[in-house]
Protein backbone atom coordinates (compact mmCIF):
# COMPACT_ATOMS: atom_id res chain seq x y z
CA UNK A 1 0.00 0.00 0.00
CA UNK A 2 2.70 2.51 0.98
CA UNK A 3 4.83 1.45 -2.00
CA UNK A 4 2.25 2.95 -4.31
CA UNK A 5 2.46 6.27 -2.46
CA UNK A 6 6.19 6.31 -3.18
CA UNK A 7 5.48 5.79 -6.87
CA UNK A 8 2.98 8.64 -6.79
CA UNK A 9 5.53 10.90 -5.09
CA UNK A 10 8.11 10.03 -7.76
CA UNK A 11 5.56 10.70 -10.50
CA UNK A 12 4.71 14.10 -9.01
CA UNK A 13 8.42 14.95 -8.73
CA UNK A 14 8.96 13.98 -12.36
CA UNK A 15 5.96 16.05 -13.45
CA UNK A 16 7.33 19.10 -11.63
CA UNK A 17 10.74 18.62 -13.26
CA UNK A 18 9.15 18.33 -16.70
CA UNK A 19 7.08 21.45 -16.03
CA UNK A 20 10.20 23.41 -15.02
CA UNK A 21 12.06 22.16 -18.08
CA UNK A 22 9.11 23.07 -20.34
CA UNK A 23 9.10 26.61 -18.95
CA UNK A 24 12.83 26.90 -19.66
CA UNK A 25 12.30 25.45 -23.14
CA UNK A 26 9.60 28.03 -23.86
CA UNK A 27 12.05 30.81 -23.14
CA UNK A 28 14.83 29.23 -25.19
CA UNK A 29 12.52 28.66 -28.15
CA UNK A 30 11.58 32.33 -28.25
CA UNK A 31 15.26 33.16 -28.85
CA UNK A 32 15.93 30.65 -31.65
CA UNK A 33 15.67 31.65 -35.31
CA UNK A 34 15.01 29.44 -38.33
CA UNK A 35 15.43 30.59 -41.91
CA UNK A 36 14.29 29.16 -45.20
CA UNK A 37 14.21 30.51 -48.69
CA UNK A 38 12.38 29.81 -51.92
CA UNK A 39 12.87 30.70 -55.54
CA UNK A 40 16.62 30.27 -55.29
CA UNK A 41 16.83 32.84 -52.51
CA UNK A 42 14.36 35.31 -54.00
CA UNK A 43 12.32 35.11 -50.80
CA UNK A 44 13.76 34.40 -47.35
CA UNK A 45 11.59 33.91 -44.26
CA UNK A 46 12.74 33.86 -40.64
CA UNK A 47 10.63 32.46 -37.81
CA UNK A 48 11.36 32.04 -34.13
CA UNK A 49 11.33 28.75 -32.27
CA UNK A 50 7.62 29.12 -31.61
CA UNK A 51 6.87 29.47 -35.33
CA UNK A 52 6.16 33.19 -35.27
CA UNK A 53 7.21 35.01 -38.43
CA UNK A 54 10.03 37.41 -37.51
CA UNK A 55 11.26 38.66 -40.85
CA UNK A 56 10.71 38.30 -44.57
CA UNK A 57 13.12 39.46 -47.28
CA UNK A 58 12.15 39.73 -50.93
CA UNK A 59 14.52 40.36 -53.79
CA UNK A 60 13.15 43.23 -55.91
CA UNK A 61 13.30 41.09 -59.05
CA UNK A 62 10.77 38.68 -57.49
CA UNK A 63 8.11 41.41 -57.41
CA UNK A 64 7.56 41.29 -61.17
CA UNK A 65 5.12 38.37 -60.96
CA UNK A 66 2.69 38.82 -58.07
CA UNK A 67 1.23 35.29 -58.22
CA UNK A 68 4.69 33.73 -58.24
CA UNK A 69 5.78 36.01 -55.40
CA UNK A 70 2.76 34.95 -53.32
CA UNK A 71 3.69 31.30 -53.83
CA UNK A 72 7.34 31.94 -52.99
CA UNK A 73 6.40 33.76 -49.76
CA UNK A 74 4.10 30.93 -48.67
CA UNK A 75 6.74 28.31 -49.48
CA UNK A 76 9.50 30.12 -47.58
CA UNK A 77 7.31 30.73 -44.51
CA UNK A 78 6.09 27.12 -44.54
CA UNK A 79 9.64 25.75 -44.78
CA UNK A 80 10.93 27.97 -41.97
CA UNK A 81 7.95 27.06 -39.77
CA UNK A 82 8.53 23.37 -40.43
CA UNK A 83 12.16 23.74 -39.34
CA UNK A 84 10.98 25.47 -36.17
CA UNK A 85 8.43 22.77 -35.37
CA UNK A 86 10.91 19.95 -35.97
CA UNK A 87 13.34 21.63 -33.59
CA UNK A 88 10.57 22.01 -31.01
CA UNK A 89 9.69 18.31 -31.28
CA UNK A 90 13.32 17.34 -30.81
CA UNK A 91 13.75 19.65 -27.83
CA UNK A 92 10.51 18.43 -26.24
CA UNK A 93 11.61 14.82 -26.66
CA UNK A 94 14.84 15.70 -24.84
CA UNK A 95 12.93 17.41 -22.01
CA UNK A 96 10.36 14.64 -21.59
CA UNK A 97 12.68 11.70 -22.09
CA UNK A 98 10.87 10.73 -25.28
CA UNK A 99 7.38 10.89 -23.74
CA UNK A 100 4.90 11.92 -26.43
CA UNK A 101 3.43 15.23 -25.32
CA UNK A 102 2.57 16.46 -28.81
CA UNK A 103 -0.50 18.32 -27.52
CA UNK A 104 1.83 20.48 -25.43
CA UNK A 105 3.13 22.16 -28.59
CA UNK A 106 0.01 24.31 -28.45
CA UNK A 107 1.12 25.52 -25.02
CA UNK A 108 4.52 26.45 -26.43
CA UNK A 109 3.00 28.53 -29.16
CA UNK A 110 3.43 25.95 -31.91
CA UNK A 111 0.49 25.56 -34.16
CA UNK A 112 -0.06 23.71 -37.34
CA UNK A 113 2.35 24.06 -40.19
CA UNK A 114 0.95 26.40 -42.83
CA UNK A 115 0.43 24.72 -46.18
CA UNK A 116 1.81 26.45 -49.28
Amino acid sequence: MFGQLGNLANLMKSAKEIQANMTKLQSELADKRFEADSGGGAVRATVDGKGTLIDIRIEPSAANDVELLEDLVKAAVCAATTKSQESMKTEMANVTGGLDLSNFSQMLGGGQTPQP
